[in-house]
């Protein structure tokens, strides 16, 4: 009996299947080890030696391969095809031999590109040795990501609070998205006019042609620049007589693209199915693994991590048959089509992404398969075929026209398409970003019979103003693309690599458009300030360069760390001198059109408005970036950045406080801000200022002076209880709008409620409220009555709530008690940090002590996970005796 290892348990059993009794197959559910995600676990004064773990659950499947090994007669590793695939047999290998259970069994590694009983069979008679420099490569890979990580992300937290992590490959890509909102920034319109006539034909037709040349000078794109200009063409063409110079119609062949590999699909399910990479990979992987096809379980494509373009011998003669059965005849060329891959390094590849049987159409197994499952698998076999089929043949007609006006002429220019054979169109059809239709269609219209010498007749002239556009934000597709155009990353890279910047919250996704977010804007600006070489096209492209020729045995891997270490350290260690107030003043300037946004009045964006003699900069808070006033605590105006970079983006921070009107009663202005924790209302200036926060749902957009006023004027006094005699009144509070009477709290279901309840619906509520007790399920959580401003001392803002023994006291973790009979709503922020400083002052040893440090630090390379750290440490910190239980092992599309 022969023990053979694979990745997935559903493969392990399709797997068993075809190979029959006299093999045992194993899942290793992925990868079987890893660098625990915390200082130490790649050592570079040790020669990188690297410290892997292995988690509860890949230490009992461990088991139970080591003990199927001990009593085999020989071991197959047949783990994916790819770089991860070969890593994983070694650390499988390295794991047995480690447990001394293979007693000189033979060990072979076996790969095949498809889940088929043929390929199977075929890959386990061609078994091999386990390729090294594959496996070096692999190793290079994760002991860079993991050194960038755990060095980089470091220097973030204590130079850039807010920020989450820095990553080998994430950084770089996130340049790309902050660079292209830059370029956007900076771009300034321009004006252009287009002008075209509407001619009709001897015979009656009419058709468009455009205006290409005046005065004896041709027309670039955008060269009529202004309304006069074109005023003067379009009065030209109108007084002309028009006659045909020439017509050519000329034959284009068009050929058909390669199948698919792992960043092409991305790109055409973003574009045609708007799947996110992360989703396309994830219906891939099923379409790879397989479904139960009449009794049998079947893989319908090839393995879907790769770089090559080419296909199997056997493929391409299924894919001609196929051809000639399901389009005729005609759509076969002599020859077979083949393909060579542009990519950089194509090493890892088998073959491109296609079925693995071309007879087995989408409408075949529609059946099996949910509706992003067809989706994609029609995608991959129309892509498939069409690489194989005839080229399509196009006709391009020209007309070239000549407008004359009393001897002032000007030239037009017609053109049109014509299909004559629609060859691989009949399959697929290529379509550029966003769905715009690409030369392979009739995109430029047919035109009707023209003949030349033959005089035209003028029928309309059109002039249409136009203004140039930005380059348009990078879509997850279109950054695919730009990464493998730089030869960042590496196929298996990029839909984990994207989802890092998506759960960083360092890109916003709106409409398919890669937004930064603030936060990813400070850290890339941070990065190309202080690492400039890190976040390089040049340096990424140049440094995966060097791991594609470890792999091919080219490189010496330990030699290309130590290269990489001794740069990088160095500049890891000058930054320990680099001081915040640097930091700060490096944004300033790289930031300036994100920090200081142009005002309307065309006044200095960098003075504050409100006290008008402060300098406004970035501030570094607890909850990240924003902006303030040097003039604080006198002047205490902030701002926040905007989350989405743009100042378009909905529900961006106000950039400057907004009047809505004059109170009427204390004289005092009030106006509508932004500050750190959100949009608020606030009646005059200064540390006396009162300020209210918008509730829950109320848009910064339709605040108007009634709705500020009822605001500020909160809480709103109902009436007295009719059996106590005390006032009852309605607030809103952190959580949510609540009814206050005697001391006590009742919830209320909306914030209009608030305004709007009247004496006898306010005493059932706390009636009701009264009849669940103090434990029932209707008890209200602590309330936030007043918020009273920034602590002077930072750290926080400064609340009064409702607790379970009475109101109180909170600015961070300090909570003071209200003394007996005091107005929660008369309290100043004097009196509550002096109550603060009072209860700060009197708090036991033990407790003002720092927490113990039982988080890992958060791994911030694309691989690492900084979650994952966190939560085992804290883990093993409240149970240092039971060892907690390990999170499920990711799919390698996920790491």
């Amino acid at each position: 009996m022969n023990v053979v290892v694979v990745e997935s348990p559903s493969k392990a059993k399709t797997i068993n299947k075809y190979l029959g009794p006299g093999y045992k197959v194993l899942a290793s559910f992925g990868h079987v080890r890893d660098l625990p995600a915390k200082d130490g676990s790649v050592l570079p004064d040790q020669d990188f030696e690297m410290l892997w773990e292995v988690d509860g659950a890949s230490a009992k499947r461990m088991k139970d391969i080591a003990d199927a090994v001990k009593s085999s007669d020989g071991l197959f590793l047949a783990t994916d095809p790819d770089r991860e695939g070969e890593a994983i047999s070694w650390h499988v290998l390295d794991m047995l031999n480690k447990k001394r259970v293979l007693g000189g069994k033979t060990v072979k590694r076996v790969v095949f590109n498809a889940i088929t009983k043929k390929a199977v069979l075929d890959a386990m008679a061609e078994p091999r040795d386990i390729d090294v420099p594959l496996v070096d490569a692999y190793l290079a890979r994760r002991a860079l990501d993991y050194l960038v990580g755990f060095n980089l992300s470091p220097v973030l937290w204590r130079k850039l609070p807010g920020a989450r992590s820095a990553g080998r490959v994430q950084s770089v890509a996130l340049r790309l998205v902050c660079d292209r909102e830059s370029e956007i920034e900076r771009f300034v319109s321009e004006e252009y006019w287009n002008i075209s006539a509407l001619l009709k034909t001897p015979r009656g037709d009419e058709f468009e042609a455009k205006l290409v040349a005046a005065n004896g000078k041709r027309l670039q794109a955008r060269s009529i620049g202004n309304g006069d200009e074109a005023g003067k063409l379009k009065a030209l063409l109108e007084g002309a007589s028009y006659v045909v110079d020439t017509v050519e119609a000329k034959p284009v062949k068009r050929n058909p693209g390669p199948p698919f590999t792992t960043s092409t699909l991305q790109q055409a399910a973003s574009s045609k199915l708007g799947f996110s990479a992360s989703r396309t990979m994830q219906v891939a992987q099923k379409l790879y693994e397989g479904f139960d096809i009449g009794g049998e379980t079947v893989g319908l494509i090839t393995y879907m991590r790769t770089d090559g373009v080419q296909m199997a011998p056997e493929a391409i003669d299924a894919a001609r048959g196929a051809i000639v059965d399901q389009f005729g005849q005609r759509y076969l060329p002599e020859k077979a089509r083949f393909y060579s891959t542009k990519a950089k390094n194509a090493q890892e590849a088998h073959e491109a992404i296609r079925p693995t049987d071309f007879n087995r159409s989408p409408d075949k197994v529609r059946q099996y398969l949910d509706a992003d499952q067809i989706k994609l698998y029609d995608l991959i076999w129309k892509r498939g075929i069409a690489s194989q089929m005839a080229s399509a043949e196009i006709e391009r007609t020209t007309a070239e026209i000549i407008a004359d006006n009393n001897g002032e002429k000007a030239g037009l220019r017609a053109v049109g398409s014509v299909i004559r054979f629609d060859g691989f169109i009949a399959a697929y059809t290529d379509q550029k970003e966003d769905g715009e239709q690409s030369d392979d269609g009739d995109e430029d219209g047919r035109l009707p019979e023209i003949n030349a010498r033959e005089n035209l007749a003028k029928q309309k002239i059109n002039s249409s103003q136009h203004f140039t556009e930005p380059p348009p934000r990078y879509s997850e597709a279109s950054l695919i693309k730009k990464m493998e155009e730089l030869g960042i990353g590496r196929p298996s890279t990029y839909a984990a690599t994207l989802a890092t910047l998506r759960d960083r919250e360092y890109v916003i996704i709106d409409k398919r458009k890669l937004i930064p977010h603030s936060k990813g804007r400070l850290v890339t600006a941070f990065l190309e300030g202080f690492f400039t070489k890190y976040v390089e096209y040049d340096f990424t492209a140049d440094l995966e360069e060097k791991l594609d020729r470890i792999s091919a045995g080219e490189l010496n891997w330990k030699q290309v760390l130590r290269d990489f270490w001794k740069d990088f350290f160095a500049q890891i260690e000058d930054t320990k001198e680099l001081r915040v107030t640097n930091v700060l003043d490096s944004l300033n300037e790289s930031l300036a059109p994100l920090v200081f946004p142009k005002r309307e009045d065309g006044s200095d964006p960098r003075i504050c408005q409100v006290c008008g003699t402060g300098n406004l900069s970035l501030k570094l808070g607890k909850y990240g970036a924003f902006v303030g006033c040097s003039n604080y605590p006198e002047c205490n105006y902030t701002r926040q950045l905007s989350s989405e970079g743009g100042a378009e983006a909905e529900g961006a921070a106000l950039n400057e406080p907004k009047a809505l009107g004059t109170d009427p009663v204390t004289g005092e202005e009030l106006t509508l801000r932004s500050g750190r924790f959100g949009p608020y209302v606030q009646r005059g200036d200064g540390k006396e200022a009162k300020r209210s926060s918008l509730p829950k749902g109320w848009k910064p957009e339709d605040i108007d002076y009634e709705k500020a006023m009822a605001l500020i004027s909160l809480p709103r006094d109902i009436g007295k209880h009719p059996e106590s005699g005390k006032m009852i009144s309605a607030g809103i509070g952190r959580y949510g709008p609540f009814l206050l009477h005697d001391g006590g709290y009742a919830n209320l279901e909306t914030v209009e409620d608030v305004f709007s309840i009247g004496l006898n619906r306010a005493v059932t509520v706390i009636a009701e409220k009264a009849a669940k007790g103090p434990g029932g399920r209707g008890r209200t959580a602590a309330a936030a009555l007043k918020e009273l401003g920034e602590h002077p001392d930072g750290g926080g803002a400064i609340t009064v709530r409702d607790g379970k023994y009475g109101p109180y006291v909170n600015w961070g973790k300090v909570n003071a008690t209200l003394p007996k009979g005091t107005d929660p709503q008369a309290l100043t922020v004097e009196e509550a940090v002096a109550l603060i400083t009072a209860k700060a002052g009197k708090a036991p040893a033990a407790k003002s002590k720092a927490k113990p440090k039982a988080k890992a630090k958060a791994a911030a390379s694309d691989d690492a996970k900084p979650v994952k750290a966190a939560a085992k440490s804290k883990a093993k910190a409240k149970a240092p005796a039971k060892k907690a239980a390990a999170p499920a092992k990711k799919k390698k599309s996920e790491e």
